[in-house]
């Protein structure tokens, strides 16, 4: 009998049990391959790797699982019955027969997704943890032109523009933004909500074309499940901060295309409106008091509460009562752009500045109908241009460059605008998602922006030159990787010179004591003497190098090969990593050598 042998109606085992390729799924499921893939997407199903391919390597494999988990769905039902729907409504417009035809039209299946939200996140956090993609998304849509022959509607995109709106109001209300930094591909956000940290990206504010090598039809299918997520969350976010959703806009403002402030504008009154004041406040902490102590006590009898514990009754009830403070980074960036009022130019990216300042404290207007203040006002402490000439200029404002905004947002403290001023070549934009000093090179701006963050909380930096490792062994430095052989044999020469004078510093004070009498040929000959005799008694500089090598030789001896192979690895990446420092190391030098050459 062959090893492999399995006589007929026994049950299968191993991978062939656990998988089945995408055609064998297709057939299972009794659909065609577009509302295949349409199924996984909204179910969250994606492809697995087996470690044993039954079927080869060129098939694509689900776990088995996965597939009886769509088959049971009943979105399943309601695709097929989609699809005949369709068929229908083609005989009929081939028959020529309109009452029928119309009749169908009014009969069209829908479906919506709140179940396959509660399903795929159970918890509120899952949802925010899962929030990145979707927004980037979102954001991408809301920028897109509509275009019928990829059936890109104009409904979706004004869905898509509401629900990100939406979500910039209540970031900059509750002040959650974070990080800011823009690059080639768009502006990155960064905002921290309920303690999950959420980045996502938006397109810059340009004329967009698209590629015809994309499958509009997969990511219409992520967008349909995106913007139902992004709703429940957004309904979530609304109802914590007691706002009514989906809010209801100002159609004044809604008609100027000016949603973002209008949203802004409900939230403020909203949130006034909902804050209690005068014996109304009284009453509705009486209630609230009341309603938590029902509560309570529902809880005891539900036997959630420590009855041997004195006093637990008292500390809940001065917890519900208690409002939630706000944590310190909120509060820093709530005041970062305390009593300032800016006026925003043409030419800058208003959408953007209108989200990013109002999350940090500020007071924003524009050059367009529906702005809360004109340009003239005297209050106005900065206006954000791009444009070298300006055709009014007042005396009593600072002209600044967009990105001012972003750095100090980025460095929480308000950075001096001489290197932002109108034509100016502005300093590097540097990317707070990067660290710097992990990456092993930290630009000369960076340490500007250190200093002047040290100076606005009084702290005192270490004197530039002045570290730890100066008074350390460079033998020992060398060994661990610190220092290279260069630094290694110069902080040795040091050394030696500081030893040599620290003797002849003692032989002076010897003779001093004595009281002998010397003059200033004695000490020259007692330092040419104290020289020889060093030099006669100094044992020679060892090859330091050679010592590192033979330390780490030693070591990868006696690893096992995969840890011998895993700190290979670890090497390549410190290389290459070191590469790239010594590539911008370069390039620095070049553009200063440049620099230089251009003031000559």
């Amino acid at each position: 009998m062959p090893k492999h042998y399995r006589p007929p109606g026994k049950k299968k085992e191993g991978n062939v049990a656990k998988y089945v390729t995408r055609s064998q799924a297709v057939k299972l499921l009794q659909v065609n391959l577009s509302t295949f893939r349409r199924l996984c997407i909204l179910k969250g199903v994606f492809p697995r790797e087996p470690k044993k391919k039954v079927k080869g390597n060129h098939h694509t494999y689900y776990h088995l699982k996965d597939i009886m988990f769509v088959k049971h769905d009943p979105l399943l039902e309601k695709f097929r019955e989609m699809r005949t729907y369709d068929k229908k409504l083609k005989k009929a417009v081939a028959k020529k027969n309109k009452d029928l035809y119309e009749r169908l039209r009014t009969r069209k299946p829908t479906y919506t997704l709140d179940r396959l939200i509660l399903e795929r996140y159970p918890k509120f956090a899952d949802a925010l943890r899962d929030l990145d993609d979707c927004l980037s998304m979102v954001h991408l849509f809301a920028a897109l032109p509509a275009l019928e022959r990829e059936n890109i509607e104009v409904k979706r995109i004004h869905n898509c523009r509401k629900l990100s709106h939406e979500w910039q109001a209540y970031i900059a209300r509750t002040h959650k933004l974070r990080k800011v930094f823009i690059s080639v591909k768009g502006i990155y956000y960064q905002a921290e909500v309920e303690g999950q940290k959420i980045t996502w990206l938006t397109p810059h504010a340009l004329q967009q074309v698209l590629p015809d090598d994309v499958d509009y039809n997969v990511m219409l299918t992520f967008l349909e499940f995106y913007e139902t997520l992004v709703a429940f969350v957004n309904f979530k976010l609304y109802h914590s901060i007691s706002v009514k959703y989906p809010p209801i806009l100002d159609p004044q403002l809604e008609a100027l295309a000016e949603e973002l402030y209008a949203l802004s504008r409900y939230l403020d009154a909203n949130t006034r409106s909902s804050r209690p004041s005068g014996s109304n406040q009284v009453e509705s902490q009486e209630n609230e008091k009341q309603h938590d102590e029902s509560d309570l006590r529902l809880a005891q009898l539900q036997h959630q509460l420590p009855h041997n514990e004195p006093g637990a009754l008292m500390h809940l009830v001065e917890d519900a009562a208690g409002e939630d403070e706000e944590d310190e980074d909120t509060k820093e960036c709530e005041n970062l752009f305390k009593d300032m009022k800016f006026f925003l130019g043409r030419e800058v990216p208003r959408e953007s500045l209108l989200f990013v300042i109002p999350a940090f404290g500020g007071i924003v207007s524009w050059e367009r109908d529906g702005a809360p203040f004109r340009e003239a006002d005297q209050s106005i402490t900065h206006q954000i241009v791009d444009r070298p000439t300006q055709g009014h200029i007042f005396l009593s404002r600072e002209y600044v460059q967009p990105q001012w905004i972003y750095d100090c947002v980025n460095a929480r403290i308000i950075l001096p605008t001489e290197g932002y001023l109108v034509g100016r070549v502005p300093p590097p934009h540097l990317s707070p998602f990067v660290d710097n000093e992990a990456e092993g090179y930290v630009p000369d701006y960076a340490e500007t922006i250190k200093h002047l963050q040290a100076a606005a909380s009084n702290e005192v930096l270490p004197m530039p030159g002045t570290v730890k490792e100066d008074l350390e062994d460079p033998q020992r430095l060398l060994v661990e990787g610190i220092i290279d052989r260069a630094e290694a044999n110069e902080a040795a020469e040091k050394k030696r010179k500081m030893a040599t004078l620290e003797k002849q510093y003692h032989d002076e004070l010897k003779l001093e004591l004595e009281g002998a009498q010397y003059s200033s040929s004695m000490i020259n000959q007692n330092m040419e003497s104290n020289a020889a005799s060093g030099e006669a008694r100094e044992k020679p500089v060892p090859d330091l190098q050679q010592i590192a090598d033979d330390s780490a030789n030693m070591s990868k001896i006696v690893m096992s090969r995969k840890k011998r192979r895993l700190l290979e690895a670890m090497e390549i990446g410190k290389k290459r990593k070191q590469a790239n420092v010594d590539l911008l190391k370069e390039r620095k030098k070049k553009s200063e050598a440049g620099q230089s050459s251009k003031e000559k």
